[in-house]
């Protein structure tokens, strides 16, 4: 229940609307009520002739036992108030204004029922999306190791699946708790007026249709979450297909794929029916259990109308129609706790989103830092991932010089990228410290320290957006004469302007509609709009055949001048310039060096790679 209860925190905006439909589940159980009641004197009217068939006094005087002295009087004026208007005049009379009354009812019930269900509808839609976008924005704030470690279809799938479970579930269970428990209320004061005897008899079996009810939702709660997870588990494999439908597509890999997903949609269908099992259980037991009431109640309350014990057989089909109209409504109640179930089951894994507490955040009163002035320092920095105690970087040591170009080779795996992801604060070292112009990083707000950053990977990350939203992503409101000018010094302006509606052409889910080295020089354009102080290439133009890879190189080129660059790279021609090129093996600096200096150590490292991979180039 905590988790439910968190989740019914989310109300608290929207109480106005919680409490308007509160209103009108009053007054709609009201009119739901008099509809019922008033078919007693309609009854009368029609087989007992009217004010000649009002013979309460047994009854009143049975009722009144249990109830206080000044509730009987208020009761007993009432009824012989409605009792008056009804049955002055004559029996058609009677039969018009019952008729009237009836119509009246019910078109009040059905006016505060419409009224009702939309005031709760706009707060559990409200609650719903506030619960979304708490745990998106709550995603953004989580470091790079979390989404490391975490399944994309997975998380996709509690945002939307999991939240979507929410939304059923605090629709039902408010209308439930809100408008049944009020209906039960009504009913019973109808059916404890008629007889107070039968309604207690009545509800002798409820106890055990509750601990049954319990059992099945603790039951429920269980396979809610397992179900959750396996539809997670769908919506991942979804995800990596479709993202690597190249692959799979030119390995051949169709038949293979679809067994993998048919064997996840088959495991969901067979959850899915050992819930429904479980859900569905709860409703025929309980009308079982309802109908066995019923029945007990209708044999006992005819022998009182056929032994003459007070109880007239206008009231007892009175009673009978309050009584079975409480079993709706408990019922429905049945299915509030396995409701409540389901969706604290899916709660928890959004909350699990939401709980996560960021590794890396500005610590209090972070130091404001609009510009980089003088060095980056690397001192004693190690590093390792959460889910490994295996150092991937060990005992960094060296200084980066404002202007200077510091080229990072090696073998793959080496650390070179996880390096650079430490600038940015993707991850912090495990051991160490980073300084920026002498002020540990930890301290910068985070935001300012990215500011300083621009990064260009080969993986470009481009939205399905036009290519002047692109360019100008997270950069504000920029005029379409500087992303031009970004564009022309990144020697994009010319394809640019190939593309059926040029700067407004959208280009695709992750840019698919526009070539590798296309991509890459939309995002040199990006970085060169920023202008950072610190530019950061992972590896930029190592997938790029040789003309993009030229048009791209002068980019590069162009975005390094007069700032403080760190590059990645394979080839000569983006490294030859460095200032200084670090050679990293499995994780340490195992040469430092210009160009000229790395390739006069004939048995080094750097001398090796040259060899291998440079030396065509």
């Amino acid at each position: 229940m905590k988790t439910y209860f968190r989740i019914l925190s989310f109300v608290k905006p929207y109480k106005k609307y919680i409490a308007s439909s509160i209103i009108f589940s009053i007054l709609y159980a009201v009119a739901n009520g008099a509809s019922i009641y008033l078919l007693i004197p309609l009854l009368d009217t029609l087989f007992l002739g009217g004010v000649s068939s009002r013979t309460p006094d047994t009854k009143e005087a049975a009722t009144s036992s249990i109830l206080p002295n000044w509730i009987s009087d208020i009761q007993k004026g009432l009824g012989d108030a409605f009792h008056n208007f009804i049955f002055t005049g004559t029996k058609i009379d009677a039969l018009t204004k019952i008729v009237f009354l009836v119509m009246l009812a019910f078109f009040l019930k059905n006016l505060f029922g419409y009224l009702q269900a939309y005031f709760l509808a706009y707060a559990e839609q409200g609650v719903v999306k506030d619960i979304r976008n708490q745990a998106y924005k709550h995603l953004h704030k989580l470091p790079m190791g979390y989404f490391k470690n975490e399944k994309t279809g997975n998380l996709i799938s509690r945002i939307i699946n999991d939240v979507s479970v929410v939304q059923s579930s605090v629709s039902t269970v408010f209308l439930n708790m809100v408008r049944e428990p009020i209906t039960i209320i009504v009913f019973m004061g109808i059916a404890l007026s008629i007889s107070w005897q039968l309604t207690l008899f009545s509800f002798i079996v409820l106890p055990f249709s509750l601990i049954f009810i319990a059992l099945l939702g603790i039951k429920l709660r269980k396979q809610s979450a397992i179900l959750q997870q396996s539809i997670a588990d769908i919506t991942n494999l979804l995800y990596e297909t479709i993202s690597g439908v190249k692959i799979v597509k030119a390995f051949g890999m169709e038949s293979y794929e679809n067994k993998k997903f048919f064997a996840g949609t088959m495991s969901y269908f067979k959850k899915t029916l050992s819930m429904v099992r479980l859900r569905n259980s709860s409703s025929p037991i309980t009308e079982f259990l309802s109908v066995v009431v019923g029945a007990l109640i209708i044999y006992y309350g005819g022998r009182l109308v056929i032994e003459g014990s007070g109880l007239k057989a206008s009231e007892f089909l009175g009673f009978l129609f309050a009584i079975f109209q409480l079993m709706t409504p408990i019922k429905e109640l049945s299915g509030v706790n396995n409701r409540i179930q389901e969706s604290s089951a899916a709660g928890e894994r959004i909350f699990e989103i939401i709980d996560t507490e960021p590794a890396i955040k500005n610590i209090e009163n972070p130091i404001v830092k609009d510009s980089f002035n003088t060095s980056i320092k690397f001192e004693n920095v190690s590093f390792h991932y959460d889910d490994s105690d295996e150092l991937v970087l060990q005992n960094l040591n060296f200084e980066v010089k404002k202007g200077e170009i510091i080229a990072l080779v090696g073998p793959s795996g080496g650390g070179k990228s996880t390096l650079v992801d430490l600038l940015p604060r993707f991850y912090d070292p495990t051991k160490g410290t980073i300084f920026f112009d002498d002020i540990d990083i930890k301290k910068i707000k985070i935001e300012d320290l990215r500011k300083l950053l621009g990064i260009v990977t080969q993986e470009t990350i481009l939205f399905n957006e036009s290519i002047k939203s692109n360019i100008a992503y997270g950069l504000g409101d920029f005029s379409i004469d500087k992303i031009i000018e970004a564009a022309k010094m990144a020697n994009a302006h010319s394809f640019i302007n190939e593309m059926p509606d040029g700067y407004e052409t959208v280009i695709g889910e992750r840019g698919l509609k526009i070539s590798g080295g296309q991509r890459q020089r939309l995002s040199i354009a990006r970085a060169l709009l920023k202008n950072p102080n610190i530019m950061i290439f992972d590896e930029a133009t190592s997938a790029l055949d040789n003309e993009s890879e030229m048009l791209v190189q002068e980019a590069i080129e162009r975005l390094m001048q007069n700032r403080t660059t760190f590059v990645i790279a394979h080839r000569l021609s983006t490294i030859r310039n460095a200032t200084k090129i670090l050679v990293i093996e499995k994780g340490k600096i195992v040469q430092a060096g210009t160009h000229n200096e790395l390739l006069s150590n004939e048995s080094g490292v750097y001398k090796k790679l040259y060899e291998m991979q440079f030396r065509d180039v």
